[in-house]
């Protein structure tokens, strides 16, 4: 690479850890994207994209570049809302929004796609079919905005989708990793409100036992993991809070609440988790006689990266980033709304360790003091480009930032 090469790489750096931290400074929670798409659409203009569609299936941005030559359709993919989450950091750009910060990693992601949307827009007569840039809102909050943008329409005509995930959880090293099939889960949620008759709790035989009644569906719940399931199919069902009484020792309560979740990989095994959870709870209450109310919300599709684009994508990032910088990793519980895409479009989701810390001591998704390593802005722009490079360029153009600049 030449001297005025390099420079124009450094740029592109420069331009990432800009973006990056303004998005970081000025986060919005899901569905109220309502600046974070404002200055997308800006920053796509000032490039020169003119095919630009705003407030897809209720507020994605979709910007389209098309090449000089006909071929494959290609999706990237970025989401861009933020948590309820008070940020516990130092870092200089911290949110300077009350409640509100990035901490899952989705300004990032959309500083990657951003950054690459600027670079490949110079390469547009190189470019053999077109490439979509697809900047989604509300990734975090169900029913999420990857559903009505396939609704929508706007994807119909792609032929592959590819998305990326920055792990704040661990230390950055310059690695990607990937599972092949079922990679997140089916990511479903339940609150059960079991309603009994309180009073004294010297004379129980008057009253109908909530807490007691509970108690015994907590436990019973786990018997659709340990008894109704395939020990071979993967779930989880957890009660993650209960709630009954207001702490007074000798007063039974009226309400018990159960909150959970289930967590399955097989459309079956979902079905028949929903079907028990319904069975136990309303026998269980019955047979205390208590009454019960669910509210059983249908979470995200389980996210199942396609075989030939996951062979495909990891065979070229081996080649560009050597054997030892791609690793299959396990599959996840966790739930992505991204499955909403490659359930009818084929394609692939990756992930990127971006922790910022060397010594480990890096914070999950979701907690107040979420960091990562900006030098992951620059592994996951050349992950996309090495993906345009494969599918729609045919010239010996390689759209490389220089990989020697960055140490990995």
């Amino acid at each position: 690479m030449n001297q005025e090469s390099n420079h124009h790489a450094l740029n592109y750096q420069a331009y990432a850890s800009k973006t990056f931290q303004h998005l970081h400074r000025y986060p919005e929670i899901s569905f109220h994207e309502y600046q974070t798409r404002k200055f997308i659409r800006q920053q796509l203009e000032s490039f020169g994209y003119t095919d630009i569609s705003s407030e897809v299936g209720g507020g994605g941005v979709i910007a389209r570049l098309k090449g000089g030559k006909p071929g494959l359709t290609i999706a990237f993919r970025a989401d861009m809302d933020a948590l309820q989450v008070q940020e516990e950091t130092d870092l200089p750009y911290k949110s300077e929004v009350d409640g509100v910060m990035h901490a899952c990693g989705h300004d990032a992601h959309t500083t990657i796609l951003l950054t690459a949307a600027k670079y490949l827009i110079h390469l547009k007569e190189e470019i053999a079919g077109t490439i979509v840039f697809l900047f989604q809102h509300a990734e975090e909050v169900k029913p999420g905005g990857a559903r009505a943008i396939m609704a929508s329409g706007a994807l119909d005509d792609v032929d592959k989708i590819f998305g990326l995930h920055v792990s704040g959880d661990q230390t950055f090293d310059g690695t990607i990793s990937y599972h092949e099939d079922f990679t997140t889960a089916n990511s479903d949620t339940f609150a059960i409100e079991v309603q009994g008759k309180g009073g004294h709790a010297a004379t129980p035989q008057h009253n109908v036992d909530v807490t007691l009644t509970a108690a015994y569906l907590i436990q019973q719940l786990q018997s659709i993991v340990s008894r109704h399931k395939n020990p071979m199919d993967p779930g989880v069902v957890t009660i993650g809070n209960f709630h009954s009484g207001n702490g007074v020792s000798n007063v039974m309560a009226d309400v018990a609440t159960l909150n959970g979740t289930i967590r399955t990989y097989s459309s079956d095994l979902r079905a028949l988790a929903k079907k028990k959870l319904y069975a136990l709870s309303e026998d269980i209450s019955a047979a205390h006689g208590a009454s019960v109310k669910i509210d059983f919300i249908d979470g995200y599709p389980a996210l199942y990266n396609h075989p030939n684009e996951t062979r495909t994508v990891v065979e070229i990032f081996k080649a560009r980033f050597g054997q030892d910088k791609v690793n299959e990793k396990p599959a996840s519980m966790g739930g992505e709304d991204f499955a909403y895409y490659v359930q009818k479009i084929p394609g692939l989701f990756y992930f990127i360790p971006a922790g910022a810390h060397p010594n480990g001591e890096n914070y999950p998704h979701h907690h107040p003091k979420f960091e990562i390593d900006e030098k992951c802005l620059m592994l996951g722009l050349e992950t996309i480009l090495t993906i345009v490079d494969h599918y729609v360029i045919e010239s010996e153009v390689r759209p490389y930032v220089e990989s020697g600049f960055n140490e990995y």
